[in-house]
């Protein structure tokens, strides 16, 4: 008798310690995953220029910078928008935290939107080795 209580009692604790390590795996990709985040919240026209409000997080002491491209889709005619706009690393407050950045992009020579545009926005960011990664994309009509 004494020792089936001894096994259940090893197995109730082999249980218990399971859950606990599932529960400490579960919530530590959620904390890393806080950082280095971007979310579009709204894109908006302001001719000539496109704009966009980004939130984003990053780990402190991260060096690069944040991207935001935009280029028109299925205009019909040979006429293509292409804007770019940057945020510079010393303008991005970098502390785990979420925080709201607006970054206007500018046409390329030549190049111009109308109200009326259907655009693909994608804001990154961007490192001094050339990698970017965070990549986030949305399509809106101007």
């Amino acid at each position: 008798m004494k020792s089936t209580s001894v096994r259940r009692r090893l197995a109730g604790t082999a249980a218990t310690a399971l859950m606990v390590g599932a529960g400490v795996l579960a919530a530590a990709p959620m904390a890393a995953a806080k950082a280095n985040v971007l979310t579009i919240d709204k894109v908006s026209f302001h001719k000539p220029d496109v704009q966009v409000k980004v939130t984003y997080s990053c780990d402190p002491g991260m060096d690069h910078e944040l991207v935001a491209n935009a280029r028109t889709l299925g205009t019909g005619s040979h006429r293509e928008g292409n804007a770019a706009g940057t945020i510079k690393k010393d303008k991005l407050v970098c502390d785990a935290g979420d925080h709201t950045a607006q970054v206007t992009m500018r046409p390329a020579q030549g190049s111009y939107f109308v109200k009326g545009d259907k655009v693909k926005v994608s804001v990154f960011y961007f490192d001094d080795d050339g990698f970017s990664y965070a990549r986030e994309a949305t399509v809106v009509v101007l």
